[in-house]
């Protein structure tokens, strides 16, 4: 069974970017895991710290329950991620212990230091994994994972290739149920964030459609800078993914290995 490593800084970085793959790696008998490397304490404006890292990680329980993948919350303060030696170590262990044939994270260039901190830690593990000699007290991987990275719309220095496209409109209605699980999010910090916080509705199906509007546009294929690499009129939505220098190649064998799936 091949398996999936998906390492975001916050506990709903990875199903924005990755939840539709996720939904069909798991309808195909993948193991797949997402893991926060922060807590999640400061994504609010109100809510304390503590008694936001325990709603967090229940939000990101219950969205990867929607998806049918497993869910780890590290322990790293969100805002705070600096990409040190223990947090290194932290990596290293983590991608020894779950053995994956995959790991996707940030590109290194973002907004958000968290999100650079973690992309910069992986990749930082991408070789070390495979070096007996550090955090001896895992055993090393004796195969490196190929690694990859999410999409996103940054260009300085580089802007993000999409080396593989992936039509998800056979699981948009879980990928949302996810992005609904993530209230204190997507109904509260954000929209306080974008000074639209009075514009959010207080009735579940309403924040639903909301949900669906804001992001199907996200997703939506006719919206995303490689839309010219898909010439098939019946997707309209896409997840998209850029392969690592590091690690395992993407060779053809491998490809169609990790993604039994329609790609572009």
């Amino acid at each position: 069974m091949p398996k999936v490593l998906v390492i975001g800084a916050h506990p709903d970085d990875c199903e924005l970017k990755a939840g539709g793959t996720a939904r069909q790696w798991v309808d195909h008998g993948f193991d797949v895991t997402f893991v926060s490397v922060t807590d999640g304490r400061a994504g609010h404006h109100e809510m304390p710290a503590e008694e936001l890292v325990v709603r967090r990680k229940e939000e990101a329980r219950r969205a990867a329950q929607a998806l049918g993948v497993k869910s780890i919350v590290l322990d790293h303060h969100d805002g705070e991620l600096l990409p040190t030696l223990e947090a290194r170590l932290d990596i290293i262990r983590l991608i020894r212990c779950e053995k994956p044939d995959l790991v996707l994270t940030h590109r290194p260039n973002d907004y958000h230091p968290d999100h650079r901190y973690t992309s910069q830690l992986v990749q930082d593990a991408a070789y070390m994994v495979t070096v007996p000699r550090i955090a001896p007290e895992v055993p090393a991987l004796r195969i490196d994972p190929v690694f990859g990275y999410l999409s996103d719309h940054f260009t300085s220095p580089t802007p993000f290739r999409a080396d593989v496209i992936v039509p998800i409109d056979v699981a948009m209605d879980a990928l949302l149920a996810a992005i609904d699980a993530h209230a204190s999010q997507f109904y509260e910090w954000l929209p306080y964030n974008m000074g639209i916080l009075d514009n959010v509705p207080t009735d579940p199906s309403a924040r639903k459609k909301l949900v669906a509007d804001w992001f199907q546009d996200g997703y939506a294929l006719k919206s995303i800078q490689f839309r010219e690499r898909v010439h098939d009129a019946s997707v309209t939505f896409v997840e998209a993914f850029e392969i690592s220098e590091y690690g395992a190649k993407l060779t053809d064998e491998r490809r169609n290995l990790l993604f039994p799936f329609p790609t572009y």
